[in-house]
């Protein structure tokens, strides 16, 4: 039974079933904070038991733009939400006019296209790195008189992890620039920032304007790839304000729903917008572990018209990503490691820089989280 909530949100009670676009990794620990909570799942994904399919009621096996597809899953869920930004919007705003997206179609428009998520941005009044949009040879030689090098092109659909994208050191990489925006439609040219450090913001609103924060995480990443995070983030008083009062207002203009992640460059005491997440994010993993309430639980409670649970940090974290190249010596590692919670995600290949699982210590202090974090690094080159 769906029940109305003072007319602003629609309750989802356990037994009803939550419908998932994409069978990832952050799907498949959606539907496991889900079904501790009693919901029935269905998922669809192109790739036959997917991580999400293997703990899911049901999955449909079909591409995610397949309309016939959507429909048969919007007819068998009572809300569906999604778990990777670059979902068909004709696809979004079908499930949303038939009632069943809360999160709406908006944020996956903005955050879908680099270009619209840089222009919404900057005319919430918000710190971004300096940029420019290009399409051809003309566009890129005017980019680059106001643009300074270091820079990255990047195309504005698309890419992740590195992909899609192509650091410009010098006035040589101009050419390099061009031919690849010819070749990738729009592009955007971005300085490269100097930073400090990055950082990212996970939080969660609910239907009716409700907000909470998780504890702001810092980032360390290799080659392109998120390869560990850290909370709390060693920042000042300053930043941590500046942070959350830009995670406040993006989330109140885009009307946010469910969990929400932004990334963000910190310069001295200045913080840059880099990228925003309209779902879960990696850099909110340890919150499972760390936190009274994951940011997948606080999702579902979001998606389902529940009231959100304030969030405590029980204690630091540390989280490391496994990639496909580290499950042997991960799994060598954890069969004498005392600490560390092990998560695996059910992909059935261990591809090179593929995100195959996460590690998270917990401890007392940073400085034991960390002493844990640098343990376990040093066993992993050992083996």
């Amino acid at each position: 039974m769906i029940l109305p909530k003072n007319n602003e949100s629609t309750v989802i009670l356990p037994g009803q079933t939550i419908g998932i676009i994409g069978g990832g990794q952050l799907g498949r620990m959606m539907a496991i904070a889900a079904r501790y909570m009693g919901y029935k799942i269905a998922v669809l994904d192109p790739t036959s038991n997917c991580p999400t399919a293997q703990v899911a009621d049901e999955q449909i096996v079909a591409a995610y733009d397949d309309l016939d597809a959507i429909k048969e899953l919007t007819t068998k869920s009572d809300v569906i939400t999604y778990e990777f930004e670059n979902v068909d919007l004709t696809a979004a705003r079908f499930i949303e006019k038939q009632g069943k997206l809360p999160q709406g179609s908006l944020a996956l428009e903005i955050t879908q296209n680099r270009e619209r998520e840089k222009q919404f941005i900057t005319e919430a009044n918000l710190p971004v790195p300096p940029f420019a949009i290009v399409r051809n040879r003309a566009e890129c030689e005017q980019a680059f008189e106001k643009i300074d090098f270091p820079a990255v092109i990047k195309t504005c659909q698309g890419g992740y992890d590195g992909k899609g994208q192509l650091k410009l050191t010098s006035e040589s990489d101009i050419p390099a620039a061009i031919i690849f925006a010819e070749n990738n439609a729009t592009c955007i040219i971005e300085q490269w920032i100097s930073f400090d450090k990055e950082i990212s913001v996970v939080f969660t609103r609910a239907q009716t304007g409700e907000l909470t924060l998780f504890p702001i995480a810092e980032n360390d990443h290799k080659d392109h790839v998120l390869h560990q995070t850290i909370v709390p983030a060693q920042i000042s008083s300053n930043i941590e304000e500046k942070a959350i009062q830009a995670a406040e207002r993006l989330a109140k203009e885009m009307g946010v729903v469910g969990t929400f992640a932004i990334e963000m460059f910190v310069q001295g005491e200045s913080i840059f917008i880099n990228e925003m997440a309209p779902r879960p994010h990696n850099s909110g993993h340890y919150t499972i572990e760390a936190c009274n309430v994951s940011q997948f639980t606080q999702h579902i409670r979001a998606i389902c018209g529940w009231p959100l649970a304030p969030v405590e940090l029980l204690q630091p974290a540390g989280m490391i990503n496994v990639l496909g190249e580290d499950i042997p010596a991960v799994l060598r590692v954890m069969e004498t490691c005392p600490s560390g919670y092990l998560h695996l995600y059910g992909k059935a290949e261990p591809k090179e820089k593929r995100k195959m699982g996460h590690l998270t210590f917990i401890g007392e202090t940073m400085e034991k989280v960390q002493s844990s974090m640098q343990s376990f690094d040093e066993k992993i080159l050992d083996k």
